[in-house]
């Protein structure tokens, strides 16, 4: 696997001219250009087939076909003009020796008209990088290493995935085959699947770097000039479809939407974030993502799948309530509804597939008019460590995913941001274990707090990208290096104390030696253990215990601004201690302490506040399903427990006339205390919304 140069991303992206396009912000919510509303049931229908199976399509009937998907209330599927496989199905007059051998029918064709007949718009599949077809007779147009060693599955191992270069004769291939599909038909929109910049080192790439006056050899060179190709085809891409079908959707998936994803998008339409929990993305992925892309001023569409593990997994199906969960969280956090399907080789859709997804999607299609047009309302804006992590090409850095656990645990409600994101519409700043600071986004945070703003970081978050000094005077702050001891721990007492036993609770990542200046309040101390465990110096099982004695400060207030000395976000991730969230919950309770939602359920509850704008209301999403570790590789939803008297206070700009259940339309008492709406709901039972009528 390809590793990543010892930098950030943040450097490689800056580094970049593209970093010229557009500031999209959260304000600026829109459609692209031309683009149609994403619709909210959809389905992509993976066809990945090989030439060794026979009867293609041999029993498909284009009326069922529609048919099935329009009973499962789908008003959107993906289909295929060319497979992983490399594969065309569809009357090719460019590529007819890709047409898949044992295909005897126009099937694209059938499929997108008898779809259209029913009001069901059809985005177009093209795989880029992975074609086996292509990959198997043209082996100077692979992605190579350094070694030159092409990049993905060995020969004579199963898989399609060697990647292709763009800079290629494939290229130009690329190009003839797109314009024939938009010569061909009527194009809804593309999902172009596989694009990437993996860095290459190939014979195209060397010598248009060497005409360039860029060395090959350099890894960070390569890196960076892939980066720009793929930016520059996506930009062309889109380009030729537009000639052609200037309202299709356009998406470019690499599997992974962040902040990288910023400056690409005057090349897409909207988003689409793939993130199957059994396919190996989990249950954090898709709440991290959505909360990034919302802000980015695109439309979101949030991408599960029906299978029981992950794409190709012929045959079996999500358990009912996985799938309600999943698909009832995208609503709640601002995105349309996708789920993955693979259409069997004989080209007829499986009835049990389409009666678990119409079971799902028919309660989607009564929740819709409660979250067309929402928009997200958040008092918290959290800095992605994604935009500085150093590791390994799409690796989330685990704050990240401890982040979105315990602040969606303790019903923050929270934006998901990066250093070009307005910060002005948030209360809260986190920066959460790893937030190098520049010389610009030190001014932007300390113009935040000069005007009222407050923070809350953790670990080397502050610090400069030598790691040398705080860059935030507002911290109030001096470094002084790596703490000596670890574990330490955190002597509870004083103001962040609530909820917690008076004792020493163990930080078991090693934290950050820090000085007070003069006026910062230290809120925790550490007592430290007696020696650090060796191979000569060891105590029991695991850590030494506390000696009692004075170690340095663990938690500071500087003004508006707390400071943890631990890695708390990454620590959570990693073993998720009680006593870590509710330190953190009080210090944003102690910045924030009039959220504009407070909801008294237990943790495993998940709440969401959207605004409707045109409709002149909030809806409160409640949520409860519990994902758990049945089996060894993933977690699974089976059932569905209620909660009993759940209580919501809202904090909303003027008093609601009345609120409504949804869609059920049945009203709900309220009551008001001081600047908060207030309301009970007997019971929850899976996904609940309630209406804030103004």
């Amino acid at each position: 696997m390809f590793r990543m140069p010892d930098l950030t991303r943040r450097e490689l992206l800056l580094s970049t001219a593209a970093l010229a396009a557009p500031n999209l912000g959260w304000a600026s919510m829109q459609l692209a250009p031309g683009a149609p509303e994403l619709r909210f049931r959809q389905i992509h229908l993976d066809f990945h087939t090989s030439e060794h199976v026979e009867g293609i399509a041999a029993q498909f009937d284009p009326d069922d076909f529609a048919r099935t998907l329009e009973r499962a209330r789908v008003n959107s599927v993906t289909c295929f003009a060319r497979c992983h496989h490399g594969w065309i199905y569809y009357d090719t007059k460019a590529n007819p020796e890709r047409r898949h051998p044992h295909l005897k029918r126009n099937l694209l064709k059938e499929q997108i008209e008898a779809c259209h007949r029913r009001n069901i718009r059809v985005p177009i599949y093209v795989t880029i990088q992975w074609d086996h077809y292509t990959a198997q007779r043209h082996a100077d147009w692979l992605v190579v290493d350094e070694k030159g060693v092409p990049v993905g599955t060995p020969i004579f191992e199963p898989g399609f995935y060697r990647r292709l270069c763009y800079n290629t004769p494939y290229r130009e291939f690329l190009r003839r085959h797109v314009a024939e599909i938009c010569e061909m038909f009527e194009v809804d929109g593309f999902f172009f699947d596989i694009v990437h910049d993996i860095p290459c080192a190939c014979f195209w790439c060397r010598e248009l770097m060497r005409k360039k006056g860029i060395d090959p050899t350099d890894a960070l060179a390569r890196w960076r000039f892939m980066h720009q190709t793929m930016l520059d085809w996506q930009a062309e891409m889109t380009a030729l479809v537009r000639r052609y079908h200037k309202s299709a959707t356009i998406f470019y998936n690499a599997g992974h939407v962040g902040p990288r994803h910023r400056h690409m998008a005057p090349s897409f339409t909207h988003w689409e974030l793939e993130s199957l929990p059994s396919g190996g993305w989990g249950y954090l992925d898709f709440p991290l993502k959505i909360r990034y892309t919302r802000t980015l001023g695109l439309d979101s569409l949030g991408m599960t799948g029906k299978f029981h593990t992950s794409w190709g997994d012929f045959h079996s199906l999500k358990n009912r309530a996985a799938l309600e969960y999943e698909c009832f969280q995208m609503l709640a956090l601002g995105a349309k509804c996708s789920v993955g399907d693979q259409l069997h080789p004989s080209g007829k859709l499986d009835e049990a597939t389409y009666d678990l997804i119409g079971a799902v999607y028919r309660q989607v299609e009564a929740k819709e008019p409660w979250c067309r047009g929402a928009r997200a309302i958040a008092d918290v804006g959290v800095l992605t460590p994604e935009e500085f992590y150093v590791g390994p090409d799409r690796q989330i850095p685990p704050a990240c995913f401890g982040f979105t656990r315990m602040l969606t645990e303790l019903k923050v409600q929270f934006d998901v941001l990066d250093s070009k994101s307005d910060f002005s519409r948030y209360r809260v700043l986190v920066l959460p274990d790893r937030i190098e600071v520049d010389g610009e986004l030190a001014r932007k945070i300390e113009d935040y707090v000069a005007k009222g703003g407050s923070l809350l970081a953790s670990y080397a978050s502050g610090l400069d990208a030598k790691g040398e000094r705080f860059a935030l005077d507002c911290l109030g702050l001096d470094y002084v290096g790596d703490a000596e001891y670890s574990p330490d721990f955190l002597v509870i007492d004083g103001p962040l104390a609530e909820g917690l036993p008076k004792t020493e609770l163990v930080m078991y990542m090693r934290g950050k030696a820090v000085k007070p200046r003069a006026g910062a309040q230290v809120l925790m101390g550490t007592h430290v253990p007696y020696f650090n465990r060796t191979w000569d110096h060891f105590f029991s099982h695991r850590h030494t215990p506390s000696a009692g004695r004075p170690g340095g400060p663990g938690i500071v207030q500087n003004g508006r601004c707390i400071y943890f000395m631990h890695p708390v976000f990454a620590q959570y991730q990693a073993n998720a201690p009680l006593w870590v969230k509710r330190l953190v919950g009080n210090a944003l309770r102690r910045l924030l302490p009039d959220p504009v939602m407070e909801v008294k359920a237990p943790s495993s509850v998940l709440a969401a506040l959207n605004e409707q704008p045109q409709e002149n209301r909030w809806v409160v999403h409640l949520l409860h399903y519990i994902p758990e570790r049945r089996g060894q590789a993933f977690d699974v939803i089976e059932d569905v427990i209620p909660v009993p008297n759940v209580e919501v206070r809202v904090k909303a700009p003027k008093t609601a006339r009345r609120a409504v259940l949804a869609p059920q339309g049945s009203a709900v008492e309220l009551r008001r205390e001081g600047a908060y709406t207030v309301f009970r709901l007997p019971v929850l039972e899976g996904h609940q919304m309630v209406a804030l009528e103004f």
